[in-house]
């Protein structure tokens, strides 16, 4: 019977470059695109970007900050959540780790930069 469950050890994940600074990811594969999980070392430089089809949902780790959302600046710190829907101009703003959730999962052609 095939595995109804998969495990990511982010220990051996390769962070790879992001808008926001690097990206472990997780799950796109196994979950046939429907959704990823990322964790993410948000670095001071963050780039403004916006996804046409899909939302993500960041929950801060580490850190403090702000997240950028069409203009309006949000404050963000451990256990701050923020979901940002399609089309939401969006950057994060200071040093902090954040787990990232995707649905669908992660997809670079879906970066779209003003």
């Amino acid at each position: 019977m095939e595995k109804r469950y998969d495990i990511a050890g982010f220990e051996n994940i390769s962070a790879v470059p992001c808008p926001c600074g690097m990206s472990k990811r997780a799950y796109i594969d196994s979950s046939d695109g429907r959704v990823s999980f990322h964790i993410v070392e948000i670095k001071k430089d963050a780039e403004r970007h916006y996804h046409k089809n899909h939302i993500e949902i960041y929950y801060i780790l580490e850190g403090e900050g702000f997240i950028e959302a069409d203009g309006e600046m949000i404050p963000a710190k451990p256990g701050t959540s923020v979901m940002i829907k399609e089309y939401c101009r969006h950057k994060a703003h200071g040093e902090m780790k954040i787990a990232n959730v995707s649905l669908p999962a992660f997809d670079p052609e879906d970066e779209y930069f003003d």
